[in-house]
């Protein structure tokens, strides 16, 4: 199995990624032959490097599952081009391409733990007004005047950005029906940003708002969510704003990529059954002649 990561400079997020290729490696020890990972883009260990370890460990048919929320690939570098080079490099090389993490039910259930973790403990807790030491007890906010504002990536790709739209969807009836509303925002590069996410939310009515970040690991993305919600909320009195954390290296998702791994792994298997099978019908339809090959026949028309 190789994994491809969101490549980046920041060191907290290659540093998680590098964790969870390892939790990984622990888990299937004994059922996968290896682990590996890499980045195309920003960061270390580049996927070449990880592809030439493998091969020269005797590793020549790879899964490659990228760690990706989206079906925007791009995001994580020319994938297809990448390994079309690792083949011109290891003319042995074969590899099939997993499908992306999202929105899988148990993504929804980790994203929920995040909510969750964020309402009871807020360790980035953005307050517009100070605290004030007295006896009175705070005012309660019910989650029916709590709203979500749920963050991604952002992409060029509109279907990419479609996606993360209904995974707000998905997750507001599915896990956080009791809220005001989800709303979606984007880091960059698609609109609204994180500040008009808050700002719908505001107009909507929303005593609180919980910033929740569709990522999967820390770094400078998700700093710059923190940032902008910090910069909003400065601006804005009367409104609590909190931010929970990414969904980070954690058991359920690596249950997650293990069964994109194994599904990618059984439609390998089929595609070979089925060229087996077309092989044999083509073999009955047009017999050879003896000592020939079917490179060696004509074409049937």
């Amino acid at each position: 199995m190789v994994l491809i990561g969101h490549g980046t400079h920041d060191d907290t997020g290659v540093a998680e990624f590098g964790r969870f290729v390892h939790r990984l490696r622990c888990r299937l020890d004994g059922v996968v032959a290896d682990v590996s990972g890499g980045f195309i883009t920003k960061a270390r260990p580049p996927l070449s490097d990880s592809i030439t370890s493998l091969v020269a460990r005797g590793h020549h048919h790879l899964i490659v599952l990228p760690l990706s929320l989206t079906n925007d690939r791009r995001a994580l570098g020319d994938i297809p081009g990448t390994l079309a080079l690792e083949q011109e490099r290891h003319p042995t090389l074969d590899y099939d391409l997993a499908r992306s993490l999202g929105p899988d039910p148990r993504i929804l259930e980790l994203l929920a733990e995040r909510l969750a973790d964020a309402q009871a403990d807020m360790p980035h807790l953005l307050r517009t007004e100070p605290f004030r030491l007295t006896d009175e007890e705070p005012e309660r906010i019910t989650p029916a005047e709590t709203a979500i504002v749920l963050v991604g990536h952002g992409s060029t790709d509109v279907s990419a950005n479609a996606e993360v739209h209904r995974v707000s969807r998905l997750f507001w009836e599915t896990h956080a029906a009791d809220y005001l509303t989800v709303e979606t925002a984007y880091v960059s590069l698609a609109r609204p940003g994180v500040p008009g996410g808050l700002e719908r939310c505001r107009r909507l009515g929303a005593k609180r708002v919980i910033v929740l970040p569709y990522l999967l690991f820390a770094g400078g993305v998700l700093e710059r969510i923190w940032a902008q919600a910090l910069a909003y909320g400065a601006n804005h009195e009367g409104i609590d704003i909190r931010c929970a954390e990414v969904i980070g290296d954690c058991e359920g998702l690596a249950d997650v990529v293990i069964d994109r791994y194994e599904e990618a792994l059984a439609d390998a298997a089929e595609w070979n059954v089925r060229q087996r099978v077309q092989q044999a019908l083509a073999a009955q339809r047009f017999p050879r002649a003896r000592g020939t090959t079917f490179a060696e026949e004509p074409t049937p028309v």
